[in-house]
């Protein structure tokens, strides 16, 4: 898809609109604000990149971490499990792992396309507290949020099916469901065996050719790579290149963000941010939208303290960076007599949902989701990883042989579930790491509810039971352990009515200043049952509504 080259704002200009990030949400509020009349700005720390410039480079992407690396600086991260232990850097792939990319993340993603639930909304209210945590309900349901969930199916194209425990929907899926792989078969056989249902997976890849894109290849590098041939959805190829048609869109990219700046009277003025370079430069815009992702979100709000502000932009109570959720996710590996080719397209295509809600029988709180998918063995590096069992060589004839056979006879169940809000689970700024520019380093302190864990333990129960019923000869399980990198990041500047317990009210303004707006996986007030980008987008289609509503009524 060819890039618009359409409008350029001079720094001097203050725009209607500057958006600060330009995935899921951030490409759906510069497209809708656009077509809507307003002059938009986005800022994007990544490159532009276009479907030639991705590559099937595994070692590279997927394992240097080309997409997710800053493209000009190092940008360090560190991590801890508890407020009191000492924040280390990673040694590995960075603890909040996003792409920095025109197009976010969901340029990278696998592209697993679930709604949330009715009761994901209002878990709180059915449930009770949870000691320990900041359990509560969203300020907005299922049915407020439900035709703009329908909205983005269509709008960006998601193939699927209804399911039998699917939420209410006022429209059918637009596309067909992927066509099923080896695993999806073999998860069918199994959950079928043991009376479940499972299900065709929505995915935001298409399986026809849809708004003059083509449908999928099924190459089969989806998961942490672009998509060359644009049937991936992603806000790169479909929020973002509209946006620009409009004449009215920017996305100025390389551009890094390190301070939202307040006028006099209290109101966002515009950001101060940096190009490829490390040059300085500031943009004014008469309102500011914040759609970093959950955990650049809030370490741009922290580094904008002022005497007005001095714990950081829109704090007053506190919780910006706290609360932050991720996804429970646990594997059980498993391998077959015959040949899967489970390589070949897409990551997912089968899922069972049967667990999804909560079930006091099970001792805990949670809920949850099981697929089936290559995982690690779609690629060959990640497969030799994936091959071995605790206990078993990794090195040695033996587990050569196991490498050269499982490519081609292995799959993974991967379970899906809950991350508890839990205030000690936060994004901060480190007091003495710095990157390249000077900024402080992200810090990410993280420790999963033994609630999350005990539910990542049971679908990995209930994953071993369905492959040995679809007929494995071998299964295995990858330690449940507390998680410490996240690609989900949520809950870092939660929604709510009450200034006093949430950052943004339930149109994702700050309650501390009347042009400033968050509006991403930062917004969510609990963590759903782990695909959280359909519900991203559909609240950035909301907020763009009231958003734009508030602009014509002279209230921004």
């Amino acid at each position: 898809m060819n890039r618009v080259e359409g409008v350029r704002y001079p720094h001097e200009h203050e725009v209607d609109f500057l958006i600060v990030g330009s995935g899921a949400a951030g490409g759906v509020l510069a497209r809708e604000l656009a077509q809507a009349g307003f002059e938009v700005l986005v800022l994007e720390q990544g490159p532009y990149r276009a479907g030639a410039d991705f590559t099937h480079d595994e070692l590279g992407v997927f394992w240097q971490g080309e997409l997710v690396q800053h493209p000009s600086w190092s940008d360090p991260m560190t991590f801890r499990r508890r407020p009191h232990d000492e924040a280390a850097p990673a040694a590995g792939p960075p603890p909040a792992l996003y792409a920095r990319t025109v197009g976010g993340s969901s340029v990278h993603f696998s592209g697993n396309y679930w709604r949330f639930r009715e009761l994901d909304f209002r878990e709180r209210s059915l449930l009770g507290p949870i000691s320990g945590t900041g359990f509560a309900d969203w300020p907005i349901t299922y049915e407020e949020l439900e035709p703009y969930y329908t909205r983005v199916e269509w709008e960006v194209g998601v193939s699927g099916a209804p399911g039998p425990f699917d939420a209410p929907r006022s429209r059918p899926y637009p596309l067909p469901p992927m066509p099923v792989k080896s695993s999806g078969v073999l998860l069918e056989k199994g959950a079928r065996a043991l009376g479940l249902h499972p299900q065709p997976a929505p995915v935001a890849i298409l399986s026809q050719p849809y708004e003059g894109r083509p449908a999928c290849v099924h190459c089969g590098f989806c998961m942490g790579f672009g998509c060359e041939v644009n049937a991936k959805s992603s806000a790169l190829v479909t929020m973002i290149p509209q946006a620009e048609a409009t004449g009215r869109c920017e996305v100025r990219s390389l551009s890094t963000v390190f301070r939202v700046e307040l006028k006099p009277s209290g109101r966002a003025a515009g950001v101060v941010y940096r190009d490829a370079a490390g040059s300085e430069h500031r943009q004014r815009a008469k309102a500011v939208i914040v759609a970093a992702n959950g955990a650049e979100t809030p370490r741009l709000l922290l580094l904008s303290e002022s005497a007005r502000h001095p714990d950081g932009l829109a704090n007053s109570s506190g919780l910006v960076g706290k609360y932050l959720m991720g996804n429970g996710h646990s594997v059980a590996h498993a391998e077959f007599e015959h040949p899967l080719r489970d390589w070949k397209s897409i990551q997912v295509t089968r899922i069972v949902h049967d667990f999804y809600a909560h079930d006091d029988r099970r001792g805990f709180y949670g809920g949850g989701g099981l697929d089936a998918r290559p995982l690690l063995n779609a690629t060959p590096i990640g497969h030799a990883l994936a091959s071995t069992a605790p206990g078993e060589r990794a090195w040695g004839r033996a587990f050569k042989q196991r490498v050269v056979r499982g490519f081609d006879h292995q799959l993974s169940v991967l379970g899906s579930t809950t991350s508890l809000p839990i205030e000690a689970n936060h994004i901060s700024l480190h007091p003495t790491l710095r990157d390249d520019m000077g900024r402080p380093a992200l810090s990410m302190t993280y420790h999963d509810h033994a609630d999350d864990l005990a539910m990542m333990g049971f679908l990995q129960d209930r994953a071993v039971e369905i492959m040995q019923a679809a007929g494995a000869v071998r299964v295995w399980r990858e330690p449940v352990l507390p998680q410490n990198i996240h690609t989900h990041l949520l809950g870092t500047c939660r929604m709510g009515d009450d200034p006093a317990t949430s950052v943004v009210d339930r149109y994702h303004r700050a309650h501390d200043v009347p042009n400033l707006f968050i509006c991403d996986g930062s917004s969510f007030v609990t963590s759903g049952r782990g695909q959280p980008t359909l519900t991203i987008q559909a609240l950035a289609f909301r907020a763009a509504e009231h958003i734009a509503a508030f602009a014509r009524g002279g209230e921004i």
